[in-house]
């Protein structure tokens, strides 16, 4: 126990370090982070609701930080995207813990049963629509960055229904796929209590998310 709080305090300490000194704002950004889970371990995570808006929080507040360090901006509709993607992580994380202890019929912590499976599936439902909704009206909204000249050469024999410079949709099939997979594995196989477990151990999913990416950096920089 106390080599555990010597690690956590050293670790904190020394995050807070490194963030001041590439950036105040980043600094804050690790510091309110650093803060969210100390309140989340103390008292958020016994207060339904609250404890799931804590756990999306913290994906934010990570999404922020990295934008700070590599100094980007964050679309309003990406940003509602990351929002929507992480409640939806956060509820599919509830769910599966309460299928997983229920099916074990282990204690369980008493904040889970302020979550019937009915109101679950509900939230489950409305953060994966917005999700990706969001995420096809960012690929909609997001400038194209190809010149008026590459667009002409592009398009010259192309017929006027694939005539769109909005590429970055072609990424949503995929992201449809992927809510889809994880909503499978969350009802089918009750995981999704780890996130990033599921991501690496489900082949499916990991294959979409590397398409993904591999697509987005061939729009924006291929065709871009």
């Amino acid at each position: 126990m106390p080599i555990a709080v010597f690690a956590t305090i050293f670790g904190f300490s020394l995050s807070l370090f490194l963030a001041v000194n590439l950036s105040f704002f980043f600094f804050a950004l690790i510091f309110l982070y650093i803060l969210l889970h100390i309140f989340y371990t103390l008292y958020l995570k016994k207060i339904a609701i609250l404890d799931v808006l804590a756990i999306a929080s913290g994906f934010v507040i990570r999404v922020y930080a990295g934008a700070v360090a590599a100094d980007a901006h964050i679309n309003v509709w990406l940003l509602l995207c990351v929002i929507s993607f992480s409640l939806f992580l956060a509820i599919g994380k509830r769910r599966s813990e309460r299928t997983l202890l229920e099916a074990r019929a282990e204690n369980h912590r008493e904040v889970l049963t302020r979550y019937p499976e009915k109101l679950l599936n509900i939230y489950t439902s409305m953060f994966a629509n917005t999700t990706w909704l969001t995420y096809a009206f960012f690929t909609f909204l997001q400038p194209s960055g190809i010149s008026e000249e590459k667009w002409v050469v592009m398009t010259a024999d192309l017929p006027r229904t694939f005539m769109s410079k909005k590429w970055l949709m072609l990424t949503i099939p995929v992201v449809i796929y992927g809510v889809m997979r994880y909503l499978q594995l969350i009802y089918e196989k009750g995981e999704g209590d780890s996130p990033e477990k599921v991501l690496l151990s489900d082949k499916p999913l990991l294959t979409s998310v590397c398409l993904w990416g591999m697509m987005v950096v061939g729009i924006i920089y291929g065709i871009g």
